[in-house]
């Protein structure tokens, strides 16, 4: 054989070994839907002596090959072409590490609460030039008493001093594509919610305050970090969040443009994703004295919240609502002056929505008058979101979706969530080249049933106090659902009702 023909024999042969490892890191990563539980990736092994180091400075090994001979030694001529298609594979298992990796900030002044240093968890996908931003969720406070008491139980939501060396991600911000299809190669960043604030504030630490309300602030901070790190060449950056990081994307996307623009980075496509963020400012059910964000009306908290933290709202919405920039925290109040595109994400019977309006779900069933309340907020939210352009708003009652591994199974008229988001990316890239927007690939996907639960995709009720899970049947009965009247009102026999809904019809 010929030096030229053994080189054609080596290109076709490190081609189909090439597709093969493909396929396999394929298989061993698309598995099935929605593993349980999570595993964390095991420890990689010493890396084989194949490996070949590209820009980042390690020891360089190269592969002697020996065209001798061929014929004679062809079993140790394919021994050296799997260990070459080995080093040069990038999915192969030895290169894996699915963890975002603790970076804090390199500007020190920008902190958590309590003066530790803020920071972000940073996956890079080299070769991709799509971002995802992540701004975690969890109430907030507004007072320095509400704040000392959540320094005691929720410190984590306040200190970086006992975050994590690493974290994986799950949701849109897992690396596995049969858990993220259409994100799970995107360059991954989830940024601690340490502020308290709603992602808004922009106050130092003071002796009288006791905090630093700082949120907006860290994420500029992580923005201008990012650039350094490859962010500089995206093409897509995505700031997404959930429950108060939902808030947080809407008080901030165009915050984030504007800074991006400001330092010359114009070809960079902002976008928002809020999860859980869309709040009502509506009447309590039972009105309770104001102590914690639990007990308080929306608005009352919100109002004491935004001077505690020097809170920053869109100039827009500031200017619509000069001297009640409170407004400009509840999602239909500020959408109409985000510039950025935003997808909405929201339960129509949001959890966290209905505990602050004092809709206790636990113990007793529901009297007639919650129920009633119950099935008016769902009306409420399906208003205020008509006139949002993309949105999923799927009428179940839970809290936060993106980031859980069933969010690709929830459904709105046949539609899952993460094909929502990938018709949303492909209508935004056709309207910027003018062209027409996809058929059969909607984006303003909302459920019309009247109740909570009604869609069959809803995520799994459990009962409370037992963990036992509930069908739609027993967990309406136990809202206080009654058949009867329910039928007549929607004009059907009773017996009918009951069978569509055993069956999650």
């Amino acid at each position: 054989m010929t030096k030229m023909a053994a080189f054609k024999l080596l290109s076709s042969v490190l081609m189909l070994l090439l597709l093969q490892s493909g396929v396999f890191c394929a298989r061993r990563f698309r598995g099935g839907r929605n593993p349980q539980p999570r595993r964390a990736p095991p420890p990689p092994p010493p890396p084989p002596p194949t490996y070949r180091a590209g820009d980042r400075g390690e020891a360089a090994e190269s592969f002697p090959l020996d065209f001798t001979a061929v014929e004679e030694n062809m079993d140790n001529f394919m021994t050296q072409v799997k260990n070459l298609a080995q080093s040069l594979y990038p999915c192969s298992a030895q290169k894996l590490d699915h963890d975002m990796k603790l970076n804090f900030l390199e500007n020190t002044s920008v902190t958590c609460n309590d003066g530790s240093s803020a920071g972000y968890y940073l996956k890079e996908s080299r070769g991709s030039r799509r971002w995802l931003i992540f701004l975690e969720g969890g109430w907030y406070c507004f007072t320095k008493e509400n704040c000392d008491s959540r320094y005691e139980t929720m410190r984590r939501l306040m200190s970086s001093s006992k975050w994590p060396q690493t974290k994986t991600g799950t949701g849109i911000l897992s690396p596995l594509p049969e858990e993220n299809p259409h994100w799970w190669n995107a360059n991954m960043v989830f940024v601690p919610y340490c502020s308290s604030d709603v992602w808004s504030g922009a106050t130092v630490k003071t002796e009288q305050r006791g905090y630093a309300f700082m949120g907006s602030l860290i994420i500029q901070e992580v923005v201008k970090d990012l650039l350094n790190k490859g962010l500089d060449n995206a093409k897509v950056l995505l700031l997404a969040g959930s429950s108060a990081g939902g808030t947080g994307v809407l008080l901030n996307v165009d915050r984030v443009a504007e800074l991006l623009e400001r330092l010359g980075h114009t070809g960079i496509q902002v976008r928002g994703l809020s999860d859980s963020g869309w709040f009502l400012d509506n009447k309590q059910y039972d009105c309770t004295e104001c102590v914690d964000a639990v007990s308080c009306a929306p608005t009352e908290t919100i109002k004491r919240g935004i001077k505690y933290w020097g809170g920053v709202v869109p100039e827009k919405c500031k200017q619509t609502h000069e001297g009640e920039e409170w407004n400009c925290f509840f999602g239909y109040r500020v959408f109409p002056s985000i510039k950025s595109p935003v997808f909405v994400v929201q339960w129509l019977f949001d959890e966290a929505q209905l505990t602050v309006d004092n809709i206790q779900l636990t113990g007793q069933p529901v009297q007639e008058g919650q129920w009633r309340y119950i099935q008016n907020l769902g009306i409420e939210l399906r208003n205020t979101l008509k006139d949002v352009p993309a949105m999923f708003a799927p009428a179940c009652l839970s809290h936060e979706v993106i980031t859980r591994n069933y969010w690709i199974d929830v459904q709105v008229k046949g539609t899952s969530l993460p094909r929502a988001l990938h018709c949303w990316d492909r209508s935004l890239h056709e309207n910027r080249n003018n062209k027409a927007p996809p058929k059969g690939c909607p984006v303003h996907l909302i459920d019309s049933c009247p109740w909570p639960h009604c869609n069959p995709t809803c995520p799994t009720i459990r009962d409370q106090f037992t963990g036992q899970e509930m069908t739609v049947i027993q967990f309406l009965m136990h809202m206080g659902f009654d058949v009867q009247k329910m039928a007549q009102q929607q004009g059907m026999d009773p017996n009918k009702l009951l069978g569509m809904l055993s069956s999650g019809s």
